[in-house]
């Protein structure tokens, strides 16, 4: 079958984020496999965890490979992945895994207020770019109002609230690692309680996340608004298609 999908100036496949495929792979089918074929009638212990690892593992490499981009957070998860194996596989104390899943975010959490330091916070980086919106339409507007300064502290201040969102979520990971996975790590129970973990990780912690981190970019997108009284179409540079108008050929 000919792959049809859109193509970049170099050839590459337009990437496309598919959640459900995400959540699948990542997810899903890891914990089912943890949970039901960690038995020594089926897999085993630890032939149910490399199994469980390698869908993750897979889909990340398929991504980097397909589509020739580097995702930080992607390659973050990765390496969680990485080290859950580790853990389990080398029969480590399951302290560090609850260590583990605390370390990742309170890392990123970190990451986001030592970058408020610098001329490149990454909140800015990442919501307040020339790739997302007009941000030379939204500068000349705040300088012709005198809000330059003022909408820099709001974005400080919401980069203190992402860097909370992270470290809510780093506290939460450990209380849920250490109350839910308790058995001697490379054992069959110690990958039921893995699965579990990582299928109850998604309602207790990453929905809530998400949830914060959307509240957060409304917020911006509304200081933006406010305080140049642009509407969103001019912010978002969007044409009467709903596309961007500086990507229209």
């Amino acid at each position: 079958m000919t792959d049809r999908s859109p193509r970049d100036d170099a050839g590459v496949p337009d990437h496309k984020p598919r959640p459900l495929v995400d959540l699948l792979l990542g997810i899903v089918i890891p914990s089912a496999i943890l949970m039901k074929l960690s038995g020594d009638e089926a897999l085993g212990a630890s032939g149910a965890l490399v199994v469980a690892l390698l869908f993750p593992i897979g889909w990340w490499l398929y991504e980097r490979l397909h589509y020739r981009k580097f995702n930080f957070i992607a390659a973050l998860g990765l390496i969680s992945v990485l080290l859950t194996g580790g853990i389990g596989l080398m029969e480590l104390d399951p302290q560090w895994l609850a260590i583990k899943e605390a370390a990742i975010p309170a890392i990123l959490g970190i990451a986001v207020l030592i970058s408020t330091l610098t001329p490149y916070p990454l909140l800015k980086a990442m919501l307040y770019n020339p790739t997302v919106v007009d941000t030379a339409k939204i500068q000349e507007r705040l300088a012709e109002r005198h809000n330059e300064a003022l909408f820099e502290r709001r974005l400080l201040w919401s980069s203190y609230m992402l860097a909370g969102t992270f470290f809510f979520s780093a506290v939460m990971n450990y209380i849920l690692a250490k109350w839910i996975v308790t058995s001697p790590s490379g054992s069959s129970a110690f990958n039921e309680e893995l699965g579990r973990m990582t299928l109850l990780s998604y309602p207790v912690i990453a929905l809530p996340s998400m949830a914060m981190m959307m509240a957060i970019m409304v917020l911006i997108w509304r200081t933006i608004r406010q305080l140049t009284d642009l509407t969103l179409e001019d912010i978002f540079d969007l044409d009467e298609d709903g596309d961007k108008g500086k990507e229209r050929r």
